[in-house]
């Protein structure tokens, strides 16, 4: 008898489109409360897609969102999603005091369970920017009451990553305690690369992100798929960007809606609370 398919973990970084943070220089914190917002309309739009395929993800949520639109919230929990943090203000971790991030984390969940009723276990830093010098982070994240991390990405990138970081899912310990550590998912070709998620899942052919998927399952392992609401928003506004930062923002997100239901299509998917469930017997609750 063939082997039940894996699970992959479906993961959403609910924020808006001037929340990125390579577009911090062209919208400034100062300005959001100014510029037109998309998040409501996107998420709602991956929400749908997602409904259309019988799937149920992690929304890992922007407290910034969350408090300017907080029926969004608790839609996202009423259609049986799972709600985790994403943070306050998108403000890079290594760019924060200790004292700074944990306001930060405090506030979104606090926020976010207000707004569900149910406990929130899980946080994903903006930018994955749990690196080196900021792990710092985890004993923060232990003590402010999270079980599980999704911000270490186990690759070498201009902005992020901590390259030999094991690729698999993993207890952690930390000064403050255990917590569940979810690496964004790579394949290894003589060096860790990029599967399943964001720009990559944008800029490259699909077939990278199904065949990368199907290697990190055969492994054993399940994928750790990640998109932000703005990636399938053609209709968002243009800010000056330099060239680089312009194709890595804006390319193919009219494609993405599309390649996003074909994967929904290829593979099976669920939240990535259920994922992680096994590993948190370990961690104690705070």
């Amino acid at each position: 008898m063939a082997p039940a398919p894996v699970i992959n973990a479906l993961t959403i970084d609910v924020e808006d489109y001037f929340h990125a943070s390579a577009l911090a220089g062209a919208a400034p914190r100062a300005e959001w409360d100014s510029l037109p917002s998309r998040v409501g309309q996107n998420t709602r739009l991956l929400l749908d897609i997602f409904d259309g395929a019988g799937v149920r993800g992690t929304c890992f949520v922007l407290g910034w969102v969350a408090r300017r639109d907080p029926d969004l919230v608790r839609e996202i929990a009423a259609r049986g999603h799972e709600v985790a943090s994403h943070g306050f203000w998108h403000q890079l971790i290594y760019d924060q005091s200790r004292q700074e991030f944990r306001a930060d984390v405090r506030e979104a969940r606090a926020l976010l369970q207000d707004l569900t009723g149910q406990p929130v276990l899980g946080y994903r830093a903006p930018s994955f920017s749990i690196v080196e010098r900021s792990l710092w982070a985890l004993d923060v994240l232990v003590e402010e009451g999270y079980r599980y991390d999704a911000s270490i990405f186990p690759i070498h990138h201009d902005r992020y990553g901590i390259p030999d970081a094991p690729r698999t899912i993993h207890l952690r310990h930390t000064t403050a305690g255990p917590i569940v550590e979810v690496p964004s998912s790579t394949v290894r070709l003589g060096k860790n690369l990029p599967t399943a998620g964001g720009g990559y899942f944008r800029l490259l052919p699909y077939a990278w992100t199904r065949w990368g998927i199907r290697r990190v399952n055969a492994e054993g392992m399940p994928a750790i798929f990640y998109l932000h609401p703005w990636e399938v928003d053609p209709g968002q506004p243009v800010m000056p960007l330099s060239p680089l930062t312009r194709i890595r923002h804006y390319r193919n997100l009219d494609k993405c809606a599309a390649r996003l239901d074909q994967m929904l299509r290829d593979f099976r998917f669920g939240t990535l609370g259920s994922i992680v469930t096994p590993h948190l017997a370990s961690v104690h609750t705070h």
